[in-house]
């Protein structure tokens, strides 16, 4: 048995003796030349001149390509074909790419791409959330997604509260940075190998722009140095302009971003705004809610709109509405086009009935997990019918009784009494405590894309090769569905081989991304993997006159009656009988409805659940601040590799925290990131994980739904734990005042918004800040 054992990642080894092989990493022919991006130095505007001279003139510079120069199609947009590779004259954002260089080492096109003299037509740029609101740009006319009558409902209601939230978007930061390489074959066809999530995006985008039906491209990737989104639409560029000077030089060109450049050109987590309105009863419990949320999405579409259409989705986390209202802004902005990041647009909509429960509880004096509780959606086995704001019902909900359990392990009353009496007794040093749960929708919201194939065979010597469309970033897919094989056939996980994804092996992939990657993939490999065991127990029924059911594999060997053989032993007999040993398998999952722009259907197969303690130091006098403990449960289902899952909610926690707490993008009024490195972009460090860290999988986890051996998804949900220390914060700094002036922290809460948020409070800890 392999499936649900904590296995070790596949490539551990590989990775942390320096042997595992990146994109860049990879031998390369004597030749290869370097490309990088001439970008503009303004946000807004247009090309008057553009004078490379300089440029080619640098030593090593074989070439420089401007959008005159390309092949085919100017595009390298996720689908709405609004983003050039290149400029065609107009500038949208301070980091576009205008013209490339292509030379014989990297740093020669570096230092060539920042000599160009360029004239500019400056025009007014659009920043900020406000900036755009005030000039009316949209991509699309502000969508809603309503059920009942919030208005009436909230006017009618006991208590009423309303606010707002400013949400901070978020660099990706992935250890290995974007990177492709182009490899020029015979006939005009390209090999590309690309740090990508997405080969079949990088195959079309190539192909397009080479003017070559997709067949003619091959699209190849072992493993990425991290992704979390970013590498979804973000990687289309490099792998075009690598495959475009391929093609002009006859030679491999390789192209990688240094980490300034990344930061710089590429999309991040996307800025929010939500306003809300709610109306309560003396309990908490909420009747009516109204949610207007503004996303900048920059300057092209990229994957704004599914990205703010799932953050309505995610309007309501784990708790029951029975009326409300979600509005969603996409605002076009003269600043990077912002794009996927690990939870895709839900992290967002999270927040807002976060805030929302938090500030409920503020305004009736009560603790904040009791507001919660009563709130949420009714447990699964009450079938209590209850739907969410899009009319999806709620039928697996498991948060009432993981809330629970982890209130009794996680010592929360208690521990919820000893925070008072510290705050009590410690005038400058105030603690904060938060319990706070996620519900997150596991299906891509685009209906097709929840598709995967997979192609395995067994070779005669018994040993297995395996390859299906998704891809590795470091999260254990590879290995995950490597155990699905491994339990097929009965073999130990080391006989089975993992192979790069390729886009000539399985064809038309879905992007590995919205946490669905093993239930895709794992149960079209399950089902390659069945049709080749069922081949070979009706070879072997057929062979020595049993029945299928007195045929087993196990442990590396296969029972046949009263015979026993290797696994090996029987591959090689039905390949001397001319039994097919390879296997293609698909998976399509069912029963998603969606309709949106009616915001009606099922676009989720099942939700996640979680929940998260955190507690919480900071200094009134300077906002510094620390977290001190957390406790996790984690509903993963079944979970296919419990060790790989602990470790995904262990890093989705810290990111989570990281994005509300200290990572700031901060933007000039010209446009320019000023935030583009280490140096001014904080990242958690291990110094900032929780002094005490308890992380547990929910021990009664069973998916509902006919999922690979019942697992869930775990890529995504507990990214949203991490707002468990925000609102921790939240906490402490109201234990600054007299419970009158709620705090209203906006996100990232970094020490200066935590102290201003303290002196807000008045007297502020009684020390006259």
């Amino acid at each position: 048995m392999s499936v649900a054992e904590p296995k070790p990642h596949d490539s551990g080894p590989l990775h942390v003796t320096g042997q595992a092989r990146y994109i860049d990493d990879l031998p390369t022919e004597e030749g290869t030349l370097h490309l990088a991006f001439g970008l503009s130095e303004i946000a807004h505007g247009e090309i008057e001149a553009m004078d490379l001279a300089p440029v080619r003139a640098v030593p090593g510079v074989v070439a420089v390509l401007t959008a005159l120069d390309l092949p085919g199609a100017n595009d390298v947009s996720a689908g709405a074909n609004d983003e050039p590779l290149l400029s065609d004259g107009n500038v949208h954002f301070l980091g576009q790419p205008l013209f490339l260089v292509i030379a014989d080492n990297h740093l020669a096109a570096r230092k060539a791409a920042r000599l160009a003299r360029i004239d500019y037509i400056e025009k007014p740029a659009l920043i900020s959330i406000d900036d755009a609101l005030n000039a009316g740009s949209r991509f699309e006319d502000p969508l809603t997604y309503s059920k009942g009558d919030p208005d009436a409902a909230i006017a009618k209601a006991a208590h009423r509260i309303e606010g707002r939230i400013e949400l901070g978007g978020q660099e990706h930061f992935y250890l290995e940075g974007q990177v492709a390489q182009a490899v020029p074959l015979e006939g005009g066809e390209m090999l590309v190998r690309s740090s990508t999530q997405h080969p079949t995006e990088i195959q079309h985008k190539v192909a397009i722009a080479l003017g070559l039906p997709y067949a003619a491209v091959r699209v190849e990737v072992r493993r990425m140095g991290g992704g979390f989104g970013g590498k979804e639409s973000q990687g289309n560029a490099l792998a075009v302009a690598c495959a475009v000077a391929a093609r002009a030089t006859g030679k491999t060109c390789r192209m990688r971003y240094d980490r300034d450049d990344d930061m710089v050109i590429t999309g991040k987590r996307h800025e929010f705004r939500i306003d809300y309105r709610a109306g309560f009863d003396d309990d908490g419990r909420i009747a009516g809610v109204d949610f207007t949320q503004y996303a900048r999405c920059g300057w092209a579409r990229d994957l704004s709109t599914p990205v703010a259409d799932r953050a309505m989705l995610h309007a309501d986390n784990a708790y029951h509405l029975p009326a409300a209202r979600i509005t969603s802004h996409r605002l076009k902005t003269n600043t990077v086009s912002n794009t996927a990041f690990r939870g895709f647009g839900g992290p967002q909509g999270v927040v807002g009935i976060e805030r929302v429960i938090d500030h409920i509880a503020h305004s009736l004096g009560k603790d904040a997990s009791e507001v919660r509780e009563v709130n949420y959606y009714a447990s699964f086995k009450d079938k209590a019918g209850e739907t969410t704001p899009y009319h999806q019902e709620v039928s697996d909900s498991v948060i009432r009784e993981i809330t629970a359990k982890l209130a009794k392990t996680s010592d929360y009353a208690r521990r919820r009494k000893a925070v008072a009496e510290w705050n009590a007794s410690h005038p400058f040093l105030k603690k904060g405590l938060a319990l706070t749960p996620v519900k997150f929708g596991i299906s891509f919201t685009l209906t097709h894309l929840n598709q995967a194939g997979a192609l395995v065979h067994i070779y005669s010597d018994g040993s297995v090769n395996l390859n299906h469309g998704g891809t590795e970033m470091g999260q254990g897919l590879f290995t995950k569905v490597a155990q699905v094989a491994a339990d097929a056939f009965g073999l130990p996980l080391s006989a089975i081989r993992i192979t790069a994804t390729d886009t000539d092996k399985v064809p038309n992939t879905s992007a590995t991304a919205a946490s669905s990657g093993s239930d895709l993939n794992g149960m079209a490999v399950k089902e390659a993997c069945y049709q080749l065991r069922n081949r070979l127990v009706l070879f072997l029924k057929n062979q020595y006159r049993v029945a299928a059911r007195e045929i087993d594999f196990a442990d590396g060997r296969v029972m046949v009656a009263d015979r026993s053989f290797s696994f090996a032993e029987v591959a090689a007999a039905a390949y001397q009988a001319r039994v097919s040993l390879s296997a293609n398998g698909f998976y399509a999952t069912p029963d998603i409805v969606w309709d949106r722009i009616k915001g009606r259907g099922r676009p989720f197969y099942y939700f996640a659940y979680g929940a998260a303690v955190t507690e919480v130091v900071i200094d009134t006098l300077t906002g510094e601040n620390r977290i001190l403990r957390t406790d996790i449960l984690h509903d993963a289902g079944r979970s296919l590799n419990p060790a790989i899952d602990i470790g995904q909610v262990e890093g989705a926690y810290v990111q989570g925290a990281g994005w509300l707490t200290t990572e700031e993008l901060v933007w000039d009024g010209k446009g320019r990131l000023t935030t583009h490195a280490p140096s001014t972009y904080k990242i958690p460090a291990c110094s900032d994980r929780p002094e005490v860290f308890n992380v547990a999988l929910w021990d009664r986890g069973l998916n509902k739904e006919k999922t690979i051996y019942r697992s869930k998804a775990v890529g995504e949900p507990p990214f949203m734990l991490g707002i468990s220390a925000f609102l921790a914060l939240s906490d402490a700094v109201a234990s600054c005042g007299d419970g009158t002036i709620y705090p209203s922290l906006n996100a990232p809460a970094t020490a200066e918004r935590v102290l201003f948020a303290v002196q807000r409070q008045g007297a502020g800890a009684g020390h006259g800040v």
